[in-house]
Parts: structure tokens; sequence; C-alpha cells
């Protein structure tokens, strides 16, 4: 059953396009995740869906209520952390809590121990009075979903839930992610690592320029590029001496020399690895491993959006989102 429908969604600023006529759904339960670049619209998109800004056209479905012309209804079943905290810098974790749930019409006894729960849950109850200001970056993403899942919402929204912060506290925030997902929370994220994708999502859509260019499971997404097949062989020696000669006694393949010690073979269809023993062999070479290499997200994501994986890193490392 699916909790989210989206159809046609676009988003234009005067003359700028951010998110041009997407369509997907996210099914009850599930992880799924917007991975793509800077300006891509992964923002513009969660904003529409959770009520941040203005639909120029199409509609958003959540959990069977039009969030498009009742969003404040569709808001009381979402869980909202954006990129960029929204609590108050004087307050304290509890403090900020309690708002919260106030907010959501939580009772007082039922707001404050849910409060509690939430900062021992998130390691946060030894910070006692001290204000949300501060808190290191970690901290304040942590209390940041905290007060998202304050209300225990069906749904729940994480802008670049790791963006910016130390790797423990990235690594501590994918656990709580996994954990919520695991006790029936529907997650929908941005990002643009990579790697946080094929590890938390159950299904990706890939997103460039303000459109949806790919989306499925990541067995899906790289089942295309599995087709052909790739072995890789290291030897003791003599690579380079063997290029040009390999390439003309297999002209059916593609070789990749690596180095002086490897190459690759691709083929589409399955590899044969004894003749190319024997002519190892022939040549007075020593096979060390002959391994097949499965592509990864990473190859699989630039060879369907043509970005440069350095781009995205250089993001990563900006911590930009």
């Amino acid at each position: 059953m699916n909790i989210v429908e989206v159809k046609n969604l676009t988003t234009r600023y005067e003359d700028f396009t951010a998110v041009n006529n997407i369509n997907f759904c996210i099914s009850e339960g599930e992880i799924f995740g917007f991975l793509g670049p800077n300006g891509a619209g992964k923002t513009s998109t969660i904003n529409m869906l959770t009520g941040l800004s203005k639909v120029t056209e199409g509609s958003i479905d959540i959990s069977e209520i039009d969030a498009v012309k009742n969003i404040k209804t569709a808001q009381g079943i979402m869980g909202i952390v954006p990129d960029e905290s929204n609590l108050y810098q004087e307050m304290d974790g509890f403090e900020n809590l309690c708002f919260c749930a106030s907010l959501y019409g939580m009772r007082k006894d039922e707001r404050e121990k849910r409060a509690k729960e939430l900062l021992k849950q998130f390691g946060l109850d030894n910070t006692g009075k001290r204000p949300f200001k501060a808190y290191s970056k970690g901290m304040k993403r942590k209390l940041t979903i905290a007060a998202g899942i304050i209300h225990e919402p069906k749904i729940l929204f994480l802008d670049e839930p790791t963006t910016g912060i130390d790797v423990e506290s990235a690594r501590q925030i994918r656990d709580l992610i996994v954990n919520l997902n695991k006790k029936g929370t529907t997650i929908f994220l941005t990002t643009h690592y990579i790697e946080e994708a094929e590890r938390l999502c159950d299904r990706i859509a890939f997103i460039v320029e303000g459109e949806i260019v790919k989306t499925g499971t990541v067995n899906d997404l790289m089942k295309d590029y599995q087709k052909g097949k790739i072995v890789q062989f290291t030897l003791d020696k003599g690579v380079l001496d063997i290029k040009e000669t390999i390439k003309n006694d297999f002209p059916d393949y593609r070789f990749e020399i690596i180095d002086n010690n490897t190459l690759k073979l691709h083929s589409r269809d399955t590899i044969s690895l004894t003749p190319f023993m024997k002519y190892f062999d022939d040549k007075g070479l020593n096979v060390y491993e002959a391994k097949v290499i499965k592509p990864s997200l990473e190859e699989v994501f630039v060879k369907i959006t043509g970005i440069k994986v350095s781009k995205m890193k250089k993001e990563k490392e900006g911590g930009k989102k």
C-alpha cells in the first residue's frame, strides 16, 4: 500500500523550474531516498511534500489526504526534519521537545514523558540545562530528529540528515533511521551521499536538474549494468607487455589495463576463464587472482546521470546539500 503518491509535481520560481513534472510513490513502511547533487531539486521536492513551499502543478496524496488542498491535515501525520534546524537556540533539549509536542496537541504529562524517552534514546539525556545553541552539530541534528518524531508520525521526512556532521554522529543517526523504520515509520530522505542511499534505502530515485531519471531498488538500478560481465585478473607481472597481443588474440572482448599486475576483461556474455588461464600460462605469467566484478551503485549513478562522482564527493566534503 502506498502512503505517498506524487503525480506530475512541478514547482517554478519565476522563470526557473526547480522541479519538473515528477512522479513517484512511497510504500508504507519503506525507506525511500532521493539521491542527487546540489541544486537537483531534492529540497524543493521535500518542501512541497511537507507544505513548506508552493506547488505550481501536480498532486500529492499522503495517507489518502490531498496534501495540496489539505496540507494542515497531512502535517498532523508527518514528521519534518529540515536541512537546517528550526529549534529554539535558548531552550534546552527537554524544553524544545516539550514545546514541539505541544504544537501537536499532546498533554503536558504525555509530552514530558515522551521528551524524556527520546532524550535517553538519542543519547542526549546528560545535556542537562545546556541551551540548544551550545550543542555540537551532531547533537543538534539528533535533537532535531527527536523533535520531528515527538508525536510518533506515520511518515518522517528527512532532508540531508547527516550533512556537515562528524563521522560518529552520522553513524548514530543512520542507526536511528534504521531503528525508526523497523518500528514501522515510513521514511523519505534526501541525500547526495551515494553510500548513505545504498545503505539505508529500500528504493532510490536519481534526481538531476529537477527531473527523476531513474527509480528502483539498488538491485533493480544495477540490473541493466550486470548484463555485461567483468572479470579482473591479478598477475605477478607483465600486463603491460601483453596489452596489445591480448587484444588481438581475443578481439571479441574489451580489455582495461589497470597497472602492470592488473587488467579487467569486459564481455556481454558469460566469460570462460579456461582460455585466458591457458593464455597467461603460455606467456609465462602467473595468475594470483581472477574475480568477477559487480558494478557499484556509484558507477551506475554516473552512467545513468552523467554526473561525475568527484562532484558528489566535493559536495560531501563541503558539507553542502
